[in-house]
């Protein structure tokens, strides 16, 4: 999404580099009454006064419907005034009809809710709506999301029941699609609306005061204040900061634009080549919205998806985002070690002075927001009283926040808001073709069947999936998608090995051992063989005396039972049971590493060739190639890539805070060695034949749950960075001068 500044007091102003229309004098007046309203309603509503979820969703749609229609012209690049008046016209009679509808839908609930339609207005106000979700969604964003919602759509109306096979559906008629579009819980005005109108937009908007507050200046400063006078430290100023700001602003692209304005020269002013500098802040800014404890509200769309408690995402997600962070400070630190630079930022101000000059204005509204959750009140509504106390803490420090700022944050908000809201409805209209024609387990049963039960396989596809949804979706929406087709067969794939290892530890469970005792070594290798499993007779008989011994399983026993429960017959009689087989803590690990995995994914887009809009933002302030620094980034986001296969190989996610701290120290020890065997550089330069050794000690470190062969790469590691040390200590040292 675009960066938007907004001047209150003369007019609405918009990044000219996008196709967006200039609200100008009057227009922009309007625009910033509707935004004022808008904001203050929603936070009215979310935090003293709920009103019904359909009524709270569809004028969300609606106000923010007509701002989009203002915002983004139906035809761009008209040369005339005239035709842009016109124009514009248009739009505002768009904007209006999309709200007289939403009125209309309203009046109408309780005489269409679950039953049918007795007028033909019903049909055209629901119609206008689906077709307004799916043309605003083109404007903001591109013609891709448009693509799946029609053929959503097209499935469920038409084309469905020309599939073959488990994908194929008979069809509906157009009044019950339009009535579950509509009025159903999973559909434009459902669950994903409710997480837009609520978490979503409440915390935009806190990060839009946080940053009229002055809180972006306290970043960047006490960022300065920490790292700038080190060797590199422009570099780790752009990641401090852009860790922080990612994290409240909801948006890694505005996100780039705000923090990169002062990183990126900084860098460049280093030393630092123009497209690394443009890279790291890209890629700083992508992990802000991994950072806790507010995640650019992802903790709480995870959180109501998963129904897994808020504050224990949060605690499971602060390493996870350090490491990622840690791999972009571990290629600044080695691209300063490479190019020779030298601290430039001797005007970096002290931390103290930094803290007593704004510190207040960006803690105290986080401790309010923390200190609300944890006293169980709901996240909106401490969004909300956050908010407030954005304002209070300003006038605690220079950069007071009177009417003026208070309208331009609320309006700022609003602009920030109006493409993820138009998204997150449209993406509703996909849910409830999922949801009503069960294509979505489907789907999750084909991932799991073209992974063939492999996890790493499996989320491979699911990074391809990600990255070309992230093309045309934000992060949430993106998100929200995937996790509704992928995240059953991935959790089902991460406990396929803690079954495996279960089996070998303790063998089956007693409490499911007659279910098994019913399969004799003969109806095994029956169904083996109906599955194209070949199962030698004396293996089977082996396993069902172990198992009918309650016998711990050998690896080659314990394997072949577990590919035994994913052939149908047998499922049909034991699958039931396979949440039985482990403790409960294990499956909500489970289930919240499979999202964790597909929210990191989601993030890939931002950074990732051929459409990497935040890449494309940090470019823009560098003037370096677009392209040429999409893969800068992309090769400095190596850990968004690597953490994933944490979450799904060991217990990172698991709650306890010891494993988490071993496999945290191995892990940044790993990310470091492969940073250094990728760029041939550590504190000195790396020769060719050993950077094949520096990557085998970083993979030996990250290998999943094997201590002993952490501890080999551990020392390994100590001991190539003893000699890459004296290395560069002995290139540091003048040549000795002839006499």
């Amino acid at each position: 999404m675009s960066d938007r500044t907004t001047a209150v007091d003369s007019d609405v102003e918009f990044d000219a580099s996008a196709k967006l229309r200039p609200l100008t004098g009057g227009l922009g007046l309007v625009f910033t009454v509707i935004a004022v309203v808008t904001a203050l309603a929603h936070i009215y509503v979310n935090s003293f006064d709920p009103v019904s979820e359909l009524m709270r969703n569809s004028l969300h749609f609606g106000v923010f419907a007509f701002m989009c229609a203002l915002i983004y012209p139906t035809v761009t690049g008209l040369k005339t005034e005239r035709g842009r008046r016109l124009m514009l016209a248009i739009d505002v009679a768009l904007g209006l009809v999309v709200l007289a509808a939403v009125v209309y839908i309203l009046a109408r609930e309780r005489e269409v809710s679950n039953q049918s339609f007795t007028s033909v207005w019903d049909y055209v106000a629901c119609t206008v709506l689906v077709i307004a979700a799916m043309e605003f969604a083109r404007r903001a964003a591109s013609v891709i999301i448009v693509m799946l919602v029609a053929i959503a759509l097209g499935y469920i109306l038409w084309f469905g029941q020309f599939i073959p096979g488990s994908m194929g559906f008979p069809g509906l008629s157009y009044e019950i699609v339009l009535m579950r579009a509509v009025y159903g819980e999973e559909g434009l005005f459902g669950t994903i609306a409710s997480i837009s109108s609520t978490f979503v937009f409440m915390f935009i908007l806190f990060g839009a005061f946080l940053v009229k507050s002055g809180a972006g200046d306290f970043i960047i400063n006490i960022a300065r204040a920490i790292a700038g006078k080190l060797t590199g430290g422009a570099g780790f100023v752009a990641v401090m900061s852009s860790a922080l700001t990612g994290t409240i602003s909801g948006s890694a692209v505005a996100n780039t634009v705000s923090t990169g304005v002062i990183t990126i020269p900084l860098m460049k002013k280093s030393g630092f080549p123009p497209r690394f500098a443009a890279g790291v802040e890209a890629t700083a800014s992508t992990g802000g919205q991994l950072m806790p404890p507010i995640m650019g509200a992802g903790a709480f769309v995870m959180a109501n998806y998963t129904e897994i408690p808020y504050f224990d995402i949060v605690a499971v997600a602060l390493l996870p985002a350090l490491l990622y962070f840690a791999g972009i400070a571990f290629n600044v630190r080695i691209v300063a070690k490479r190019e020779k630079l030298q601290p430039q930022d001797q005007d970096a101000p002290s931390a103290w002075q930094v803290l007593k000059t704004g510190g207040v204005a960006f803690l105290l509204p986080i401790v309010v927001l923390i200190g609300l959750l944890m006293m169980d009140f709901t996240p909106t509504y401490a969004a909300g009283f956050a908010i407030l106390s954005v304002i209070v803490a300003s006038w605690l420090t220079p950069n007071r926040m009177g009417p003026k700022e208070i309208v331009e944050a609320l309006v700022l908000g609003c602009q920030n808001m109006v493409m993820t809201a138009i998204l997150l409805v449209a993406v509703g209209l996909i849910v409830m073709v999922m949801a009503s024609t069960g294509v979505g387990n489907t789907i999750s049963l084909m991932i799991t069947e073209w992974a063939g039960g492999n996890l790493i396989w499996a989320i491979v596809l699911i990074a391809v999936a990600s990255l070309v949804l992230g093309m045309g979706l934000p992060v949430t929406a993106a998100y929200i998608v995937l996790a509704t087709l992928a995240a059953p067969a991935l959790r089902d794939l991460i406990l396929q090995g803690e079954i495996l290892t279960a089996f070998m530890e303790t063998g089956v469970p007693a409490s499911i051992l007659p279910v098994f005792m019913l399969f004799t070594p003969d109806v095994l290798v029956g169904f083996a063989a109906n599955a194209g499993l070949s199962v030698d007779p004396a293996m089977a008989e082996d396993l069902v005396a172990a198992v009918t011994a309650g016998a711990a399983l050998t690896a080659e026993q314990a394997q072949l039972l577990v590919a035994l429960l994913d052939i149908p017959e047998v499922q049909a009689m034991a699958g039931r049971y396979r949440e039985e087989m482990l403790p409960a803590g294990v499956l909500v690990t489970a289930l919240l590493s499979a999202h964790m995995i597909i929210f990191w994914l989601s993030q890939d887009s931002n950074v990732t060739p051929p459409v990497c809009l935040t890449a494309f933002a940090a470019a823009a302030i560098a003037k370096t190639k677009p392209m040429a620094t999409g893969f800068v980034a992309w090769k400095v986001a190596k850990t968004l890539y690597i953490v994933p296969l944490l979450f799904a190989y060991t217990p990172f996610l698991s709650g306890d805070p010891l494993v988490a701290l071993e496999i945290f120290v191995f892990a940044l020890l790993g990310i470091y060695a492969l940073v250094a065997a990728l760029e041939g550089h550590a504190e000195a330069p790396v020769p060719m034949w050993l950077r094949p050794v520096l990557a085998a000690i970083g993979l030996a470190l990250l290998w999943p749950n094997s201590i002993i062969v952490h501890i080999i790469g551990a020392l390994a590691l100590i001991g190539f960075m003893v000699i890459n040390v004296r290395m560069a200590r002995a290139a540091a040292q003048p040549a000795p001068t002839e006499a």
